[in-house]
């Protein structure tokens, strides 16, 4: 069992830590505190109940013991079975719960949608993946922003990126990388027939300050007009952002907002999230074969989930499980489905 007097002192002075004024000019600071403070609540409640539970049993074993009341020991007896099961499913909560606490997720993370094989139905596959993942952000209380879009003529995507900021968001959504595939019959299709197509999804974790610096003397920034489906310009005033980092030439655009000054804020966070994944793969290459495993579930090449219309089933390849009900799953439903993907993942360690 957790030490209780230890956990309420820790969690004391993290209240105290979250009253310090000066704290709130430090964003990512105030987060990590925040984020622990959550989690020492649950680990407190559940060992609250740990404690609670097990001088229930002491007590039922004392009844049994005594053999004074028969009928008393038979109910006894009865809630020690119960007890015992509540016991074993509280130690696995803050087991994961302790375990939560002690790794250290991004804050934010960066994801990218792109429109894969298949034309207009695949853009407007990306664009249903967007939308699913922005209600799924809402359903949890998590804030995102759009750091760049790119729509066809039909008002599909043929590329997004945006940023989901949030408690557990990382964790959650970490999984979601990958090749999902759509079989269904497309809008544009008039002799009816079921096509294939597919959408990427990158989750790239959005860096800290400190863990990432970029020194201004490494990007070039250049402003153009922003354009929308088709190339035509919409905007007369050179409000979109092209950001190219020198040492590696990798580029990246942003043409969101109206705002110039926005647009750059969104470029240099998609650049940040781009190169700590660059810094990540290298360091990759050290890591253990089992780690590496881990990783890979979010390799852009793979193919991890299909959404089945006619059979109106999603499969996730990678646990060989199915789920019913697309058109709640693509409202934002995605909790079944990530759940039991964090469950094989745990049970994998």
């Amino acid at each position: 069992m957790p030490d209780l007097k230890a956990l309420k002192e820790e969690y004391a002075t993290v209240l105290e830590e979250l009253m310090n004024p000066e704290l709130i000019a430090n964003w990512e600071k105030f987060q990590e505190f925040s984020k622990r403070k959550n989690n020492l609540e649950k680990i407190l409640k559940k060992t609250e109940e740990l404690e609670e539970l097990t001088n229930q049993i002491e007590e039922n074993e004392g009844i049994l013991s005594s053999q004074e009341d028969k009928e008393l020991a038979v109910l006894a007896q009865q809630e020690l079975v119960v007890q015992r099961e509540k016991i074993k499913g509280i130690e696995k909560e803050l087991q994961e719960l302790t375990k939560k606490g002690a790794e250290q997720f991004p804050a934010a993370l960066v994801m990218e949608i792109r429109a894969g094989t298949g034309g207009e139905e695949a853009a407007l596959f990306a664009k249903d993946l967007h939308e699913m993942y922005v209600k799924y952000a809402i359903s949890k209380g998590w804030s995102s922003r759009v750091l760049n879009l790119n729509e066809t003529d039909i008002a599909g995507l043929k590329e997004v990126s945006l940023e989901i900021e949030g408690e557990d968001a990382f964790e959650k959504l970490r999984f979601e990388g990958g090749v999902h595939r759509v079989q269904r019959i497309p809008v544009t299709e008039k002799a009816g027939r079921v096509h294939t197509s597919t959408a990427s999804l990158a989750i790239l974790p959005k860096p800290k300050y400190e863990e990432l610096q970029i020194s201004p003397n490494d990007i070039l920034l250049e402003f153009y007009n922003s354009s929308g489906p088709g190339g035509q310009n919409v905007n007369k005033r050179k409000t979109a952002v092209r950001v190219t980092y020198l040492p590696t030439k990798l580029v990246v655009t942003s043409q969101t907002s109206r705002s110039q000054e926005k647009n750059k804020e969104f470029a240099m966070a998609l650049l940040s999230a781009k190169l700590l994944e660059q810094k990540e793969k290298t360091e990759e290459k050290e890591f253990s074969k089992e780690r590496k495993a881990q990783i890979g579930w979010a390799k852009r090449a793979e193919k991890i989930r299909t959404y089945n219309f006619p059979q109106d089933r999603l499969t996730d390849h990678r646990i060989e499980k199915s789920w019913h009900g697309l058109e709640k799953i693509l409202s934002g439903n995605l909790d079944p489905v990530i759940g039991a993907l964090q469950e094989f993942q745990n049970s994998q360690k």
